[in-house]
């Protein structure tokens, strides 16, 4: 007879399960219905599921349950079949696996997103309607995961011990968490968890293995109880009309054995996540010897003492809008070596870094600051704001990201609208990652142009023509550019790909990083037919782990095992030196053959844009 999960979990490092909901999208199941339905309708599919993540090592499987509550299911109008769905969701894990293996029932937050306003006494009987059904079943504890909020799961997790003393994991969704608490406001949330009878407390979902690493690294205190982590098979990529997840087996394999050092007690993985990623953490863990007790790496977004910037009052009081009356960037490329420098707009309402940070490359005479449009779907402050801050009180040209995801036909003509009243005139047209996997996963992506469409669209403003096709009453003056990856198995398609941009009107190219001499070189081959100018892309890493987070978890970025290896265990001003280092050798193979360079600041360390940009003018004489 297996011991209770509480047991088995003080004695051994337990593997969970992988994702159901982007598991049943893989398979070919469409999104728009309720896949907890299917514990009713396909009981055979849901069952073939947890028998693979069963067989690939995992022994504690989790019910289809996440959404199966009164809320929830009111959306399909299934909440009439609430109790059967969550009591065939037992049954049906519990056919697929053995003895050996634990059952626990899922239960997913309830206010998240739209639900955020429900009336208390709704959610309370959601909980207790949904908890009935699955511990009535005869589940070995209960899963409440992905929850937003500190208060809503301490009522559930109440509303828990009020029906019963099974073991209950409580988990957080990292990108929340991560944005209103500190470290001691973690611990202070999971010391509150465990007064209220949590047996275990952990993060999943909204996050791979370096956000939810960075979480725990973050909690400022020893933690009273078993840690469970289900992490996000990295960032989704949109392609081929297709979500597709870039971290791999062997990736998890390596993270499952840092989470373990770290005193996790509950390993598997959430969305993207499938019996491939549950085999490799159940092989590491198998005889794993945890080095609980060791220090935790310097966090990745430790801050940094930047110097002040000379001359940087005179710099806010310089001539407006000189900068517009210069060459675009596509002359001075065609000209000379021309320096864009990213910058990240800030989370929150302080501007003080990124105006610093513009002002210190001003001074370094990079040609243009580059502001994307809330990357990684990730809410960031208006870069149209900064965009014209930064050209009014710095003096250094904008460079606009324009993301095909947040705005409707209307909004986004209106967008160039403003900006061409600005005088802010070089844009980048990106499609933009989709709005689900960001910070606010309930709101809307858009989509109403591909980002072939914005380019043509935007250039038509040039021609005096609005969105429409009624004739305005001047011309706009925009310099369009277009994103290209080359980070990719077939780089001739995506040549292909790029120059379809170019016939919709785009002017020049910007790159995704590139961390691999050859593949520059393979890049300046493969685009020197085209007739505008490429900036290649270099963005310098910031540590071992920020570069294993790159290359696992974000799409359209891969290092070379090279690049990997030399960043391996370095963090802090090491790790910052180093990536400096590689970065500029990088330069070293693209000078020659890209007068265009892209450079990517990490972080709003733009002390290392500062010092790449430097660099350039050094190698290019240029003074």
């Amino acid at each position: 007879m297996k011991p209770d999960l509480r047991e088995a979990l003080q004695q051994r490092i337990l593997t969970g399960d992988g994702a159901m909901g982007t598991y049943l999208y893989q398979m070919g199941f469409p999104v728009g219905v309720s896949y907890e339905e299917f514990n009713t309708l396909r009981p055979d599919v849901i069952e073939n599921i947890h028998r693979r993540y069963y067989e690939a090592g995992a022994r504690v499987i989790e019910t289809n349950t996440f959404s199966a509550n009164l809320e929830k299911l009111s959306k399909y109008g299934l909440e009439g079949d609430m109790d059967a769905i969550n009591r065939a969701g037992v049954r049906v894990a519990r056919a697929a696996i053995g003895d050996d293996a634990y059952v626990v029932g899922a239960v997913g937050s309830i206010r998240d997103g739209k639900l955020k306003n429900l009336r208390t006494a709704k959610v309370i009987e959601a909980y207790q309607r949904q908890m009935h059904a699955l511990l009535e079943e005869g589940v070995d504890g209960l899963l409440l995961e992905t929850f937003y909020d500190l208060d809503e799961m301490l009522l559930a997790l109440r509303i828990a011990r009020a029906a019963s003393n099974v073991p209950v994991i409580c988990q957080f969704a990292v990108e929340d968490v991560g944005r209103t608490q500190d470290g001691n406001g973690m611990l202070g949330a999971f010391n509150q968890l465990q007064e209220a009878g949590a047996d275990v407390v952990g993060f999943n979902c909204r996050s791979g293995p370096n956000g939810i690493m960075r979480a725990i690294d973050s909690i400022a205190g020893p933690v009273g109880l078993p840690l469970s982590v289900y992490p996000n098979a990295g960032i989704p990529d949109y392609i081929d009309g297709k979500y597709a997840y870039s971290a791999g087996p062997e990736y998890f394999a390596e993270s499952a054995q840092r989470f373990a050092d770290r005193g996790a007690r509950l390993i598997g993985g959430c969305c993207g996540t499938t019996p491939e990623h549950i085999k490799a953490i159940a092989a590491a863990l198998d005889g794993y010897i945890p080095k609980l007790g060791q220090a935790s790496p310097t966090a990745v977004m430790e801050k940094i003492v930047v110097k002040p910037v000379e001359k940087q009052a005179e710099a806010e009081t310089a001539p407006q809008k000189a900068a517009v009356q210069e060459p675009s960037i596509v002359d001075l490329v065609r000209k000379r070596h021309t320096v864009i420098v990213e910058l990240d707009p800030p989370r929150d309402l302080d501007i003080r870094k990124f105006m610093d940070g513009a002002a210190a490359l001003k001074e370094a005479k990079a040609d243009a600051v580059t502001m994307a449009d809330n990357s990684l779907a990730v809410t960031r402050m208006s870069n149209i704001a900064l965009a014209a801050l930064v050209q009014e009180k710095v003096g250094i040209r904008p460079l606009v990201h324009i993301a095909c995801r947040d705005r409707n036909l209307i909004g986004t003509q209106s967008h160039m609208m403003g900006l061409d009243a600005l005088d802010i005139d070089h844009v980048l047209a990106v499609t933009g990652d989709p709005a689900r996997f960001g910070d606010l996963p309930d709101s809307s992506s858009v989509y109403d142009l591909t980002s072939f469409e914005m380019i043509r669209m935007i250039k038509q403003l040039n021609d005096g023509t609005a969105f429409s096709g009624k004739p305005l009453k001047q011309k706009a003056k925009f310099v369009v550019g277009a994103a290209f990856n080359p980070n990719v198995k077939h780089l001739d398609k995506a040549v292909q790909r790029l120059e379809r941009k170019i016939t919709s009107g785009a002017d020049y190219i910007m790159t995704q990083p590139v961390y691999d001499s050859v593949l520059i070189e393979r890049i300046a081959e493969s685009t020197k037919h085209l007739s505008v100018p490429v900036f290649i892309g270099i963005m310098p890493l910031a540590s071992g782990r920020n570069a294993e987070y790159l290359h696992n978890e974000v799409p359209g970025i891969q290092l070379s095992d090279e690049v990997r290896q030399r960043m391996s265990g370095l963090e802090g001003e090491a790790g910052r030196a180093e990536g400096v280092q590689i970065a500029k050798e990088l330069l070293d193979a693209a000078l020659p053959h890209f007068k265009g360079i892209y450079l990517i600041t990490p972080f709003m360390f733009y002390d290392m844009g500062v010092q790449l940009t430097e660099y350039v003018w050094k190698k290019t004489e240029r003074m």
